[in-house]
C-alpha cells in the first residue's frame, strides 16, 4: 500500500516503497499509473491518504459512513458551512473535475470579499472523506476533485459491502501483508479503530483456517506473550538477503509498536521538531539489511549540485560491522535512481564515518562520478 506524502526533500514517500522492493525503476511510470486521471486507482484514507484500486471503493464505505455520522450534528463543520458545501458540489456537477485553485478563482463574492479560501478546500476534503467526492487525478501534485459518480464506475459505486465483511476482508489483507502480527498490528494496518470488529474478524479467519495462533519470541508484555497470528501463506525463509532504504511510511515500519517489537527500532519522525532539538535528522529513513533494521539515514536530494546529501547517519542496535558496505551500495543506487552524480556525507551521526569509508572504497567502480570528501556539520 502506497501512503501519499508531500515531503520532497529526497523523494516523496509514495515513490519509495517500490524503490525499496524493485530497485531503480522509472518514477514517471508511477505518475502515469497513479497520478494521472485513471480508471484503475483512486485515493482514500486506507491508512492515511493512500492509492487504492478503484474496485476497493466499496470496502471503505463503512469509513465514509463513520465520517458522515460524526459530522451529521448541527454544530459540525459540514452543517455550519452547508452553503459553501452545496456551491462546491454544484460547481463539480456542472464543470467536472476541478482543482481547488480553479474553484478559488471562480468563488462568488460575498459582502465585497472573496469567500475564505480554507472553506472551499475544507469542503472538498470533507466531501472526499464521506465519499461524495473522489480525487480524479493530480497535476504537479495538486489534487483534482470530482463528484464520486464522475470517477467511480456505477457498478462499483453501487456495490454494497457490509461493515462486517469489509473489516474482515481488510483484516485478511493486513494479515497476508504482515505475515505474523498481533491484533494491534492488524488493526493499525488500515487504521481500523473498532478493535472489537478486528477481534471478531481474527476469530472468523482463524476458524476458516486462514490464520493460526502463534507465539513470537520476545513479543511480550508484562512477562506474558502477546497473542499473535500467522497467515497460512506466510513462510519462514532460510535466508533473507534483502537491503533497502525505507520510507518512514513503509508498512514494514509505519506502526511504531511493531517496529520496536520486530526490529528494536524506536522511530519518531522529526519533521516538526525544531532543528536544534532533532536527534536523528529532519526526515531520517530506516535502512534494512537482511531481516534487521541496521541504521537510519537522513537524505536530501540537492538538485542544483546533483548531490545526494547524507545529512546524518546513525547505527541501530541490530547493526553489524559489515553493514556499511550494504548501506553504501543502497545509497549509490538511490543516487542513481534520482539522477544524482555525487554523494556527500556529513559528520553528524555515529555511522557516518563507516558509511563514508565504504562509499569511498566502492567509488572507483560506482556509477557516481565523484564522492565528496567528508563534510562536518556545524
Amino acid at each position: 500500500m502506497l501512503q501519499i506524502d508531500s515531503v520532497n526533500v529526497f523523494a516523496r514517500s509514495h515513490y519509495l516503497p517500490l524503490f525499496s522492493r524493485l530497485g531503480a525503476y522509472e518514477p514517471a511510470l508511477l505518475d502515469r499509473v497513479f497520478l494521472a486521471r485513471t480508471t484503475h486507482y483512486v485515493e482514500y484514507l486506507a491508512h492515511e491518504a493512500t492509492f487504492i484500486p478503484i474496485e476497493d471503493w466499496p470496502l471503505w464505505r463503512f469509513r465514509m459512513d463513520d465520517f458522515r455520522r460524526r459530522w451529521a450534528g448541527p454544530d459540525s463543520w459540514l452543517s455550519s458551512n452547508a452553503r459553501t458545501v452545496q456551491w462546491v458540489q454544484d460547481e463539480l456537477r456542472t464543470r467536472g473535475p476541478l482543482r481547488p485553485a480553479d474553484l478559488r478563482a471562480d468563488a462568488p463574492r460575498e459582502r465585497g470579499t472573496w469567500w475564505d479560501w480554507d472553506e472551499v478546500k475544507l469542503a472538498l476534503e470533507h466531501l472526499w472523506r464521506i465519499g461524495d467526492v473522489a480525487v480524479s487525478g493530480r497535476r504537479r501534485f495538486e489534487r483534482s476533485y470530482a463528484l464520486a459518480e464522475h470517477v467511480i464506475p456505477e457498478a462499483i459505486l453501487s456495490r454494497e459491502v457490509s461493515r462486517t465483511d469489509a473489516i474482515r476482508e481488510l483484516t485478511r489483507r493486513a494479515a497476508r501483508s504482515s505475515g505474523v502480527a498481533t491484533q494491534s498490528d492488524l488493526a493499525d494496518y488500515y487504521r481500523i479503530r473498532d478493535r472489537g470488529a478486528v477481534a471478531q474478524s481474527i476469530a472468523d479467519l482463524a476458524d476458516a483456517g486462514e490464520l493460526e495462533p502463534v507465539q513470537v519470541r520476545g513479543w511480550e508484555r508484562g512477562g506474558r506473550p502477546i497473542p499473535a497470528w500467522r497467515h497460512r501463506d506466510a513462510v519462514l525463509p532460510r535466508k533473507i538477503d534483502a537491503a533497502a532504504i525505507l520510507t518512514p511510511f513503509d508498512p514494514v515500519v509505519w506502526f511504531r509498536d511493531r517496529a520496536l517489537r520486530a526490529f528494536d527500532l524506536d522511530y519518531r519522525i522529526e519533521i516538526y521538531v525544531p532543528a536544534e532539538k532533532r536527534r536523528f535528522g529532519y526526515y531520517s529513513l530506516p535502512v534494512l539489511v537482511g531481516d534487521r533494521i541496521v541504521a537510519r539515514v537522513d537524505l536530501k536530494a540537492e538538485r542544483v549540485t546533483s548531490t545526494l546529501q547524507v545529512q546524518s547517519a546513525w547505527w541501530e542496535p541490530q547493526a553489524r560491522p559489515d553493514d556499511a558496505e550494504r548501506i553504501a551500495a543502497e545509497l549509490a543506487l538511490a543516487a542513481s535512481w534520482q539522477g544524482l552524480q555525487r554523494i556527500s556525507v556529513s559528520g553528524w551521526g555515529d555511522a557516518t564515518g563507516a558509511i563514508h569509508d565504504a562509499l569511498r572504497a566502492r567509488a572507483d567502480s560506482s556509477t557516481l562520478r565523484h564522492l565528496h570528501a567528508r563534510e562536518t556539520v556545524t
